[in-house]
């Protein structure tokens, strides 16, 4: 069996041109996906989740661009240098993408089947009918009627049809890493269950090295091996999922946890982040991103950026936070 890529994000910018001049939606980020596991990011709307997503692709679009950084993925090199054909070919079969609404990348006009063949003549498929085959496995094991999603419209599948189309079509070609991008939002609770189990299942059986982009810490916690927190466009917290959301660290991982409602208990504990995520145009210049919601607040917060430390796996960017943990130079992040 193929071995699972290795991916390594490193000093990442992403900058969006606005009237008030370039601005970056993400900022200097660092993470490395190790080979064969499944990392979450998780973060509010505006984070940079989806950005930082595209990135894998080198498919930021216009007014926006990668600025600076690299992605470097075993056995392609670093994504953000490639270009032309190169580049699309590399979509798709080395890198497979689930777009955030499954029915706005599926064309209307045609069935599921045709637009399953337009991409495997893009890619140069030799054998189409093999790629068929492959197609309706995967939606069998998916629990769908293989032949008869092929040869239906977008409009004649559920929400929850097209998000198993979506992940169908980003693996058909045998892409070895996944960018899975919010692949639960607008579905029913038993649905996103089984789609967070047909990540699982999937991810393993293929040896993928899988990063899945959501809001929702819940579904997440169902299905990664390592948790990333974004906020303002930076990581802000970074580990094994059992030990981030076990003993968060900084303090908006701690807002954001302490914001889901239990099952059990009293409802109203959960307690809502105070203030508002900033946005391009508000995002501070100097210091802190999260000081303005941030209960630990100190002078030091308003003037310089804290620089990720590094403990036990475990990296954290905070002032307060990190005074525990041994600082490493921000080109080790892991």
């Amino acid at each position: 069996m193929e071995t699972a890529p290795g991916v390594r994000i490193r000093d990442l910018t992403v900058v969006y041109n606005t009237p008030m001049g370039e601005l970056p939606a993400v900022s200097g980020v660092d993470l490395t996906l190790t080979p064969g596991t499944i990392t979450g990011v998780v973060g509010e709307s505006g984070s940079g989740k989806s950005t930082l997503a595209l990135s894998l692709l080198n498919a930021v679009q216009p007014p926006g661009r990668i600025s600076g950084g690299s992605v470097e993925i075993d056995g392609l090199g670093d994504v953000v240098r490639l270009r032309g054909e190169e580049l699309r070919q590399a979509r798709g079969r080395k890198v497979g993408y689930v777009f955030q609404a499954a029915q706005n990348s599926l064309n209307p006009l045609k069935t599921i089947g045709k637009q399953l063949l337009d991409l495997g003549r893009s890619h140069d498929v030799a054998d189409p009918r093999a790629l068929v085959r492959d197609a309706k496995d995967l939606l069998a094991r998916m629990g769908l009627d293989g032949a008869r999603v092929l040869d239906s419209h977008q409009h004649e599948l559920s929400g929850g049809m097209r998000q198993r189309v979506g992940i169908m079509l980003a693996l058909v070609l045998n892409a070895k890493v996944v960018v899975l991008d919010e692949p639960t939002t607008a579905l029913d609770m038993i649905t996103q269950a089984t789609i967070l189990r047909i990540i699982r299942e999937v991810h393993e059986e293929r040896a993928l090295t899988t990063l899945v982009i959501t809001h929702d810490v819940g579904a997440v916690a169902e299905v990664a091996d390592a948790l990333a927190v974004m906020y303002g466009g930076r990581i802000v917290e970074h580990g094994p999922i059992a030990d981030v959301l076990g003993a968060p660290a900084h303090p908006y991982t701690q807002g954001l946890i302490r914001a889901i409602p239990r099952l059990s208990g009293d409802i109203s504990q959960a307690r809502a982040l105070p203030g508002r995520p900033p946005t391009l145009g508000t995002l501070p210049a100097a210091g802190c991103v999260f000081r303005e919601r941030c209960a630990l607040r100190m002078e030091i917060c308003e003037t310089v950026e804290p620089a990720p430390v590094t403990c036990g796996g475990r990296t954290v960017a905070c002032h307060a936070a990190g005074h525990s943990l041994a600082p490493v130079k921000r080109k080790e992040y892991v």
